[in-house]
């Protein structure tokens, strides 16, 4: 079995960082690139791809919304062009500092609001899918199992792949509790080990309020801006190892 293991990283700005990428980048398999809007800046975006580089990591565009002060996790109501023209942006952004360095952008994860705006819309989940599709057909999109986007990806014939949280805590419906409420973010140690466990052996996740549901997907994820992030990535990685598994990027696992 093959896991993918990654991680929204770069997701400072100028001498400001959340967490340290160069150790993240020797953990995990496939990196989340910030480009520009909610973190990241030039700088920072070639220095990921850079350590991408080095580490043999998937590397992803990672676009949000342009709102650094919510850190792209407040919703603005944006026309639906006006969100396929800042995608397009971000991505093309990334994708021309990747081919300076001879290498490419394999896969795109939708960061927080811009993601749920999309997941909410199936006219504008097929709206962004087309427009990936026209930009690059190979681009894996990270998707969770069943949403808009993963369906208005495989309407556009784009490759996807699913996503398990290993930090942040579902409801009965598989949806992500809501950031703020009481349990929302996972930081414990021991908490995360034993939901990746289950997740890898059993397929299934532990809900908020303590109900059991299936979690299809091939790649676990770690924020990067959750305390102890680095040492969550870690326990993951580990988790995955003691399973009998083995790292791959997104893009050998995508379908």
């Amino acid at each position: 079995m093959k896991i993918d293991l990654n991680s929204d990283m770069g997701e400072g700005f100028g001498p400001y960082r959340l967490c340290d990428d160069e150790a993240m980048m020797k953990i995990v398999s496939s990196a989340n690139i910030a480009c520009g809007f909610h973190g990241g800046d030039p700088d920072t975006m070639g220095r990921m791809v850079r350590l991408s580089k080095q580490n043999g990591v998937g590397i992803g565009a990672h676009p949000g919304l342009p709102d650094r002060l919510g850190f792209g996790r407040r919703e603005i109501p944006f026309q639906a062009d006006e969100l396929r023209q800042q995608m397009l942006y971000q991505l093309g952004a990334l994708m021309a500092i990747a081919r300076a360095e001879r290498v490419t952008v394999s896969h795109i994860s939708f960061h927080a609001a811009m993601g749920n705006m999309i997941n909410r819309d199936p006219v504008l989940a097929d709206l962004m899918m087309d427009a990936i599709a026209t930009v690059d057909a190979n681009l894996v999109v990270f998707v969770t199992a069943g949403s808009e986007i993963q369906q208005a990806a495989r309407r556009a014939r784009l490759k996807t792949l699913a996503l398990f949280l290993a930090d942040r805590a579902y409801d009965a419906e598989g949806r992500l509790v809501t950031r703020g409420l009481p349990g929302a973010v996972i930081k414990d140690e021991a908490a995360v080990r034993a939901r990746v466990r289950k997740f890898l052996l059993d397929g299934n996740v532990e809900t908020i309020d303590g109900a059991v549901i299936a979690m299809p997907g091939r790649s676990i994820l770690v924020h990067s801006d959750t305390p102890g992030a680095l040492e969550l990535a870690g326990i993951v990685r580990s988790e995955i190892e003691a399973a009998g598994a083995t790292l791959a990027p997104a893009a050998e696992l995508a379908d």
